[in-house]
């Protein structure tokens, strides 16, 4: 009897421990945290992951602060020592159970503002460890102050700069899929790990930076407010933010369906009538027309994610899906610099491309650019290194490339779309208004025909010029290009579907 006395005790004390490391035992801190509009670690991982699937892994750490707190309140206050880990399903109604596992990392804002302390750091490690072994993809929820100097437990080193989370975190680059979400404050040790992932979301209310204020001040650099800090209207468009979300509920959603480009095909999938991209383009080669309106309607319903649409503006990346199988797709945005490739966007199009190639995921180039920009502000940012990384990344890409070419095709850049050349692509095609040159036509009359053309006055001029346009626009369309086997079709906009899932071998 004594014995069965004694394992209820256990339990009930079992139990007890399990309760002081969940939100019902932290009602003031919670309340706070909901006063600002925000979600609870706990309640962001029970919306991310699939019901019943997580374990926990060090739900029982507190702060290596036992000689300055007592028991009760380092439980209450620094409850899993700021940061929940563990192994879930993520996308298991979709994709089924055995493909669908993840690792699962959420920093606890409500636990000494989301700092990394001793064991934190410890528990982090631990997780990036069976990451590693089990190749799992993981999810990080970043927010979080940074290094933390107050556990006073520790007296077995100096600096604490011999711990191994950001080196296992980055040597994870192009082994797993890493997401990384933020929402408020994400600074130092914090803002390391979510710059660090391949994709990173961020809430209109974040705001991340290398250092937070008092790091800042004390440096001698000024005294700014946190909100002064990396806000998102800054990040997004110097590219630290891949994508914007409003709050945590869609930031969780937008993890989950970027987690599923890894994960499998999907099986249940529509589209819109392909007829409509046959009236998609201007009839005028001169006018531009909506990017995304035509990826829409290329694209599996809902499916098109883009990425950095603040940051590279000349083009866009992001994932799709076509008859369910993912893929990345890039593409130029006629309607900036009419679409040339500029320093900035090369080089986001070629982290695009490396992070494609890692984990084996096609990619589908939509082509219109007159080629790379030019000129003193273009050299000034560094042209000819970023737009070279474009061609190196391009040329090593690992995974199939569809480039299907929808109007202008002209110089390096477009090379550069095509994997760094017309031969790269397992098959390259273009819509009938495709229209090919070493260089732009009108910058290629002005110069192949200089003399002529200052021969002429006025309206004569003009009239020659348009003229020795036409004439080159005519050599170089889509159908004598295919004639000189530079690309390898030409096919009626409806069919591009097809064409890129049977080029591939994907039925």
């Amino acid at each position: 009897m004594a014995s069965k006395q004694s394992d209820h005790k256990s339990i009930g004390a079992f139990l007890r421990r399990v309760e002081e490391s969940l939100d019902d035992n932290r009602v003031a801190d919670v309340e706070k945290r909901h006063a600002k509009g925000y979600r609870t670690a706990r309640e962001n991982l029970d919306h991310l992951v699939d019901q019943g699937s997580f374990v926990e892994y060090g739900q029982f750490a507190i702060a290596a602060q036992r000689n300055r707190k007592s028991s009760d309140e380092l439980k209450s206050k620094t409850a899993a020592d700021g940061v929940i880990t563990g192994l879930a399903r993520i996308n298991g109604d979709i994709f089924g159970e055995s493909q669908t596992q993840v690792a699962v990392i959420i920093n606890d804002y409500m636990s000494l503002a989301g700092t990394q302390g001793f064991f934190h750091h410890q528990k982090i490690d631990r997780m990036l460890e069976v990451v590693a072994e089990k190749s799992l993809p993981v999810i990080m929820y970043t927010e979080g102050g940074g290094g933390r100097p107050g556990d006073t437990d520790v007296t077995t080193q100096i600096a604490g700069l011999n711990i191994s989370t950001w080196l296992v975190w980055s040597q994870l680059a192009g082994v797993v899929p890493r997401i990384a979400v933020n929402n408020g404050y994400c600074f130092a040790g914090n803002a390391a790990l979510f710059g660090g992932a391949d994709i990173c979301i961020a809430t209109q209310s974040s705001c991340i930076g290398m250092a937070g204020p008092a790091m800042i001040e004390g440096g001698g650099l000024g005294s700014f407010a946190a909100t002064d800090i990396g806000p998102t209207d800054v990040n997004s468009k110097n590219g630290v933010i891949d994508i914007v979300a409003a709050d945590e509920a869609e930031a969780t959603m937008l993890a989950q369906q970027v987690l599923s480009y890894f994960q499998s095909p999907q099986g249940d999938w529509s589209a819109a009538d392909q007829s409509m991209l046959q009236s998609t383009m201007p009839d005028d080669r001169r006018y531009t027309y909506d990017i995304r309106k035509l990826i829409e309607l290329l694209v599996d319903t809902g499916s098109f994610i883009e990425l950095q649409q603040q940051h590279g503006k000349t083009m866009v990346v992001g994932f799709m899906r076509i008859e369910g199988h993912p893929f990345g797709l890039i593409a130029n945005d006629n309607r900036v610099l009419g679409g040339a490739v500029d320093a900035t966007s090369a080089v986001k199009a070629a982290k695009f491309l490396n992070l494609c190639s890692s984990f084996s995921l096609p990619v589908v180039s939509l082509c219109d650019t007159p080629g790379f920009m030019v000129g003193p502000d273009s050299e000034a940012e560094g042209a000819a290194r970023k737009m070279a990384e474009f061609f190196t990344v391009g040329a090593n890409l690992r995974s199939p490339l569809v480039c299907i070419f929808l109007r202008k095709a002209y110089g390096l850049g477009a090379m550069a779309m095509a994997g760094s050349s017309f031969v790269k692509p397992v098959y390259s095609a273009a819509w009938p208004m495709g229209e090919f040159g070493a260089m732009g036509l009108e910058g290629a009359v002005k110069l192949g025909f200089k003399k002529e053309l200052e021969e002429q006055q006025g309206e004569a001029r003009e009239v020659l010029f348009n003229e020795l346009v036409s004439k080159m626009y005519e050599a170089g369309k889509a159908t004598e290009a295919a004639a000189y086997l530079e690309i390898d079709a030409v096919i009626n906009p409806k069919e591009t579907r097809s064409v890129i899932i049977n080029s591939i071998g994907l039925h």
